[in-house]
């Protein structure tokens, strides 16, 4: 295919606005597959993840991260890049990425790629550039590392499998909670156009999973998995809605992740909200906690929330808010409780709930072993027994285990008002090597629920 992009620009040039531009993506995350270049290549892929750097908004930041072109033939009311705005364009070619992909993983600034674009001319057009792009890296440059970019909606199938044969992770953004809130703010596109693209890839990568086991030599196919990605704040849905719709993503279609992106103002329209408090950065915090719950924790989006109460506690997380609301079920005696229980404890991990397991096969626990284990008593404390014994004569009161949960200072991960929107921007690396290993405001769900 020939054509000709956005000639009177350099690298350089389009670098600094494209990094930019990718900024407002958050769908970056480990890459979740393990792969060897086998000593015949550049790069690999570690199944415990790719680098990462944090920007001071706690958003985490895969290097090298880029939007293919700002380019846009839509005009999604929400987004920067959209076609109506008077901002500054580029585009790169396939050999501009893989050239910038190779430099920075030879400098040891990155260690995998994240691409994502704006739509240019069509989507069939800008996915078969991603694609050569792709194609380009692994065959030409042979580049084994992680790469994870973004399925075009309205591209065509067959652009989409071919691409996912070569990628780790694929994303499609849902956008927007309902199909309501996407047809008022983002009229160019449909909750169907979506959707195919995530089916045809959940399909791709079951019938990849049949043919592995038949062929072991077999090409893998998305075998990192998919995600999506929904905006939080730019519509009226409340948290029970969202969390919903996600609950629905994880079961319908099999993803891997959902990321929440709290709503930043970047244009001005009737139709979007003033935000004068800023960001809904603490809600977006709360959502990722109750996604972490559902994952790992056994929870329903039905027993977090529910109609009549459809938004997340500010002063708790939600896993103690929903403990204090059914202390019915407490406390728990940690020498007989199982696992299930076990994780619905506050201060209790998935991590520190298998040792329990495995410790109390051995001899029967107190605190001190569950100090050892890893259990945040001060949070725990309120919720469990040992030997039918609590750690301290406390009541099973709502309002008392409340008052104390909120004076030990939840650690939240970040302050309100003081967030900068910036990508790291990866010219300040050639000067500061030790920046591609800062993490600034981290959120550390593991941490928070022990």
């Amino acid at each position: 295919m020939e054509y000709k992009i956005c000639e009177d620009k350099t690298i350089e040039e389009k670098l600094t606005i494209l990094t930019d531009a990718a900024k407002y993506d958050v769908a970056c995350t480990s890459s979740g597959v393990e792969r060897s270049n086998g000593k015949a290549g550049m790069g690999n892929a570690v199944k415990a993840g790719i680098c990462h750097s944090f920007s001071s908004d706690g958003r985490c930041i895969s290097l090298l991260k880029i939007l293919f072109t700002n380019e846009c033939i839509y005009d999604c009311k929400y987004c920067l890049n959209r076609r109506s705005n008077d901002i500054v364009r580029a585009s790169f070619t396939p050999d501009e990425v893989c050239t910038l992909t190779m430099e920075f993983y030879r400098r040891n600034y990155i260690e995998g790629l994240f691409l994502s674009s704006g739509i240019l001319y069509n989507p069939t057009f800008t996915m078969e550039l991603i694609y050569q792009t792709v194609y380009k890296l692994r065959t030409v440059h042979h580049f084994y590392g992680y790469i994870h970019v973004k399925a075009i909606p309205g591209a065509a199938p067959e652009v989409i499998q071919k691409t996912g044969f070569l990628v780790d992770r694929m994303s499609i953004n849902l956008e927007l909670p309902t199909a309501e809130g996407l047809n008022r703010l983002a009229p160019n596109k449909s909750r169907k156009t979506i959707l195919a693209p995530m089916r045809q890839i959940q399909n791709g990568i079951a019938q990849n999973k049949n043919e592995l086991v038949l062929y072991r030599n077999a090409p893998q196919f998305v075998s990192g998995g998919q995600s999506s990605q929904l905006i939080v704040g730019a519509t009226a849905e409340n948290d029970f809605q969202i969390m919903s719709v996600a609950e629905g993503l994880y079961q319908k279609f099999d993803l891997k992740r959902v990321f929440y992106s709290a709503y930043v103002q970047v244009n001005q329209d009737k139709d979007l909200p003033a935000l004068p408090g800023g960001p809904p950065l603490l809600r977006e915090h709360r959502l990722y906690q109750a996604d972490f719950l559902m994952r790992y924790y056994g929870f329903r989006a039905g027993e977090l929330l529910s109609e009549e109460r459809p938004n997340f506690n500010v002063f708790l997380d939600p896993k103690a808010d929903w403990a204090v609301r059914h202390l019915e079920q407490f406390p728990v005696e940690i020498n007989r409780a199982d696992y299930k229980m076990l994780l619905r404890v506050p201060g209790i991990g998935v991590k520190s709930a298998r040792r329990i397991i495995q410790a109390r096969k051995r001899t029967r626990l107190g605190f001190e072993e569950l100090k050892k284990i890893g259990v945040v008593l001060k949070r725990a404390l309120y919720f469990i027994t040992c030997e039918g014994k609590m750690m301290y004569r406390t009541k099973l009161e709502e309002d008392y285990i409340v008052r104390n949960l909120t004076y030990v200072k939840e650690k939240l991960p970040f302050e309100v008002g003081s967030v900068r929107y910036e990508q790291l921007n990866l010219f300040d690396m050639a000067s500061d090597p030790s920046i591609h290993y800062k993490q600034i405001s981290q959120i550390d769900t593991k941490v928070l629920y022990g």
